[in-house]
């Protein structure tokens, strides 16, 4: 049954992307489109503004394609939804996100326990090792205090269980090799014609220039382990829940 579900739910998508001509790589912009634009106020799951859920395809004030387009563009006025300036092509890129965001809709979020999530996190996970949330843990890896108010729940157990399915640019790993036969294996903080930053292994600001490089590789593959077959589906449910539970620092 499960995996009937899957295939039909696979069906939809490629339905619904056939409709408007958009491709995968289309999709992926309008992820990216919805994160930067949307996402601050509807939230990754698309379900922050009581009375809509984009991420299921329930909507306020749009009954077609073309409506949510025209939303997105222009916004509403007399509302909080405000205009973007965003090309008709990539309001369509958005479009097409959401249809495939109904198409892989998850409850994941809300069948685990965060609290039990959390002890996995800094236990038998051991995530505070490369992660830090609210000050505590490392900072080789992608800080987390914000994650579920950036990433679906979906999204992070895609993560969890296959960490090279989906490499964001701000989380790529450098290889670089100096001229004097230096190695150094870091996470990219920035660079530019000239230099590039990462932050290696022990956590330091490491600085160096382009013409004293031999090599510089980014690596294809995400140095977190996966975690599949490593946690069981209640251990999973219950690490998803604690991640989208993490929506921002704490106010006094």
């Amino acid at each position: 049954m499960w995996k009937s579900n899957v295939c039909l739910l696979a069906l939809i998508a490629r339905a619904l992307l056939g409709q408007s001509s958009y491709t995968r790589g289309d999709v992926e912009d309008g992820q990216r489109l919805f994160r930067a634009n949307c996402a601050i106020c509807h939230g990754p799951e698309g379900n922050a503004v009581p009375g809509v859920e984009l991420g299921r395809g329930k909507f306020r004030r749009a009954s077609s394609d073309d409506d949510l387009k025209n939303i997105i563009i222009k916004g509403i006025d007399g509302t909080a939804m405000p205009p973007h300036n965003l090309t008709e092509f990539q309001a369509g890129t958005v479009v097409a996100y959401l249809h495939s965001m109904a198409a892989s809709a998850s409850d994941t979020s809300t069948t685990g326990d965060p609290v039990r999530g959390k002890a996995i996190f800094e236990g038998k996970g051991a995530c505070l090792n490369c992660h830090r949330v609210r000050g505590v843990g490392s900072r080789l890896g992608p800080e987390l205090t914000a994650i579920g108010s950036q990433r679906r729940a979906v999204e992070l157990q895609t993560s969890i269980l296959d960490p090279n399915a989906e490499i964001l640019p701000q989380n790529r790993f450098l290889h670089l090799l100096t001229k004097d036969g230096t190695t150094i294996t870091g996470r990219l903080l920035n660079q530019d014609a000239f230099s590039v930053q990462l932050l290696d292994s022990r956590e330091r600001l490491v600085s160096f220039s382009k013409s004293n490089l031999r090599e510089l590789v980014f690596l294809d593959k995400s140095p977190m382990p996966s975690y599949q077959g490593k946690l069981s589906p209640e251990e999973l449910a219950d690490l998803v829940s604690y991640l989208v539970s993490l929506k921002g620092i704490d106010k006094p």
